[in-house]
């Protein structure tokens, strides 16, 4: 049967439809790859097409969880599913083929969820925009002239689009947060640990790198995090446990919360106006809310995670030449990677451990900050989403890269090294119809005081029956 509503369910709407028999699986991953087929040779958010592998997926013995039956995607980063190319968005990468599924891969299958293909993404990660140089430019539903963000900006363009109600993606700088805000979505950086992604994840930059998805609903995101967030057995580094689920968090009301926020100089007049719009809703709503600047350095906090941040960076590339079977050349890598390998090889044990503990003693200052705040909002950009061509990796030097990264994302990776849960929620628009997200970030730990004000906020100010340019 034809699913001509099919993008208007989320997630969660699906596997009702699949639940009652109204739909089945198989139906829904039609449904998905006819809209792949339409809408990927103008946004290139899909650079893997495992059709065959979901069409047998979706007809066989789904297991029993809260997405049974829907359609999904995967970054085509960190993410092993077998028989499948895994890129990583290079061309070094461009004969990897996994042999068994990834941790976190079986987990999202454990959901019910169908996965469908690989989505787009920086090379390895590095830049917040999916302008890339093997994989192609993704562009934005939104507007096809503007950035979907990064690093996973062909999840971001995927769920806005339509094509499918939520996608994978990863965080080590803003990577879940910045799509999410340039495309219109919900996008929660979890905390550090929250979702395992054994053995993948063993080198996620000693924890600044964390895994989740983006969803068009704060309810699908909540399930997604029931279903994937268990700790992973005998791990060291298991994170607190949630008093209950996420479900039940986003049904209760989050009383009235103490919210810091920021802002700074230089923000795009439609980013301004949106902060200011937040603080008036949160106000209404009978939050304390209230201007307040963290008590911590957090330039300091910045260059404290340049020689690890390097170092790790080496070291993973390290197991993936084995892999590969011979070392890297210049044209294998956009010029960002490859000064970032040729740097991260020159930092020496003791910096790297110096920088390391630098950052571990900064960021107990920022959860300390923490004491007296519920959460701390700021914008997830000082702008919307940037035209294509300021952020491409071939236009524009690393140093000016490095410079234009700083200026439009100085908000997000704080709250990467200090493990914290960070969620990006798109309450604005731009004059021109760009999408605006704002960002809350919360205590250690802390996802459930998030979920409640996102449900809560999602209610007060809807978003979800916003239609991109490229939809459906």
């Amino acid at each position: 049967m034809e699913m001509p509503e099919y993008s208007d369910y989320d997630g969660l709407g699906l596997a009702e439809l699949v639940a009652k028999r109204a739909v089945t699986p198989s139906e829904l991953v039609e449904a998905a790859i006819e809209r792949i087929e339409r809408h990927n040779p103008v946004v290139n958010a899909v650079v893997y097409k495992g059709y065959d592998d979901a069409r047998k997926w979706a007809t066989g013995d789904l297991p029993n969880g809260p997405f049974r039956g829907v359609p999904m995607l995967l970054k085509d980063l960190h993410m092993p599913v077998a028989g499948w190319p895994r890129t990583s968005g290079s061309r070094y990468c461009r004969d990897v083929v996994d042999t068994s599924d990834g941790g976190l891969t079986r987990r999202y299958k454990q959901s019910g969820a169908v996965v469908l293909g690989k989505a787009n993404c920086s090379e390895f990660g590095i830049l917040g925009t999916t302008e890339n140089a093997f994989l192609g430019t993704c562009r934005n539903p939104w507007s096809l002239g503007h950035s979907v963000g990064g690093s996973s900006g062909g999840s971001a363009a995927a769920v806005a689009a339509g094509i499918v109600p939520l996608a994978h993606g990863g965080d080590g700088l803003g990577s879940i947060r910045i799509p999410a805000a340039c495309c219109g979505l919900v996008g929660l950086k979890v905390t550090r640990d929250r979702v395992p992604n054994a053995p993948a994840g063993y080198d996620y930059a000693y924890g600044l790198v964390v895994d989740n998805v983006m969803t068009r609903t704060v309810r699908d995101s909540a399930a997604m995090l029931d279903a994937t967030g268990v700790p992973e057995p005998h791990s060291p580094f298991a994170p607190p446990a949630k008093a209950r689920p996420y479900m039940e968090e986003i049904e209760a009301s989050p009383g009235r919360l103490r919210i810091g926020w920021r802002g700074r100089p230089g923000l795009h007049p439609d980013v301004e106006a949106t902060l200011h719009a937040t603080i008036d809703l949160l106000t209404r709503l009978g939050h304390e809310v209230f201007e307040h600047r963290l008590d911590i350095d957090l330039r300091a906090l910045n260059t404290a995670r340049g020689p690890s941040g390097g170092g790790n960076f080496a070291g993973g590339m390290a197991g993936l030449i084995e892999q590969v079977g011979r070392e890297p050349e210049e044209e294998d890598f956009e010029p960002m990677t490859w000064a970032s390998l040729k740097s991260g090889r020159r930092v020496t044990g003791s910096e790297a451990m110096r920088s390391l503990q630098e950052m571990r003693r900064l960021s107990h200052q920022l959860i300390a900050a923490f004491d007296d705040l519920d959460a701390y909002l700021s914008p997830v950009m000082t702008a919307p989403a940037a035209e294509l061509g300021w952020l491409d990796p071939l236009k524009a030097s690393p140093r000016e890269l490095s410079e234009r990264q700083g200026e439009l994302y100085p908000f997000c990776a704080p709250f990467n090294f200090s493990g914290q849960p960070s969620i990006s929620l798109p309450l604005g628009m731009s004059q021109d119809g760009r999408p605006i997200g704002m960002m809350f970030s919360g205590r250690y730990a802390d996802e459930a005081t998030l979920f409640r004000l996102a449900a809560q906020l999602e209610k007060e100010a809807p978003w979800k029956d916003r239609r991109p340019q490229v939809w459906g």
